[in-house]
C-alpha cells in the first residue's frame, strides 16, 4: 500500500489525521496528494468546511493554494467562500489567481468577482488565468476595466491587451 492510499484511509477512518498528514502529503505522496486528502474529509466528514477551514488557516501558500485549487471538485457549495475572501485579500499572486479559479467563479457575488478581476489586472495576473470570466463579464466589469485603461492612458502607461480584449 502507498503511502498516499494509507494517508486516505487513515483520514477515512480518523479525520483528525488529516492536520499531521497534510502538511507532508505532497512530499510523501507526490503531486495531488493534498486534493484526494481533502476528497477523503469530505467523504468522512458530513461537514468537512471547518476541516478545510482550519488547514487553510495552518497551512503555509502553497497549501492554502492547493486547497483553493480543490474546492470546486469539493462539491461544498458557497461554505468555502470565506477561504476565498481571505485569498483575494493577499498580494501573494497565485492565491489570487486560485480565488477566481472555478469555486470562486461559481460561488462569489458579482460584486466580489468584480473586485477580484479588478485586482488581478492591478497585481498583473493575467485574464485568462480567471475561471468563467466570459460568462461572467458584465456592463458594470466592462466599465470599471475602461475607467482602468482611461486611467492608465491618461497617465502615458500601457493598458494591459487582456483587459482591451474585454472592453
Amino acid at each position: 500500500m502507498t503511502w498516499l492510499a494509507r494517508a486516505v484511509a487513515d483520514v477515512e477512518r480518523d479525520p483528525e489525521t488529516v492536520y499531521a498528514l497534510f502538511p507532508r502529503a505532497v512530499r510523501e505522496g507526490g503531486p495531488g496528494a493534498r486534493a484526494e486528502l481533502l476528497r477523503a474529509l469530505t467523504t468522512a466528514l458530513p461537514d468537512p468546511v471547518a476541516a478545510i477551514t482550519k488547514l487553510y488557516w495552518q497551512g503555509d501558500a502553497g497549501e492554502r493554494l492547493e486547497i483553493l485549487e480543490a474546492l470546486a471538485r469539493l462539491d461544498l457549495g458557497p461554505e468555502a467562500l470565506p477561504l476565498v475572501h481571505d485569498a483575494l485579500r493577499t498580494n501573494d499572486t497565485r492565491l489570487v489567481a486560485a480565488a477566481l479559479g472555478a469555486y470562486g467563479s461559481t460561488w462569489l457575488d458579482d460584486h466580489a468577482f468584480r473586485q477580484g478581476v479588478l485586482k488581478c489586472v492591478f497585481m498583473s495576473v493575467p485574464l485568462a488565468s480567471v475561471e468563467g470570466l466570459d460568462r461572467r463579464i458584465d456592463d458594470e466589469l466592462r466599465r470599471m476595466l475602461a475607467d482602468f485603461a482611461a486611467e492608465r492612458r491618461a497617465a502615458g502607461r500601457p493598458v494591459p491587451p487582456d483587459v482591451l480584449e474585454r472592453l
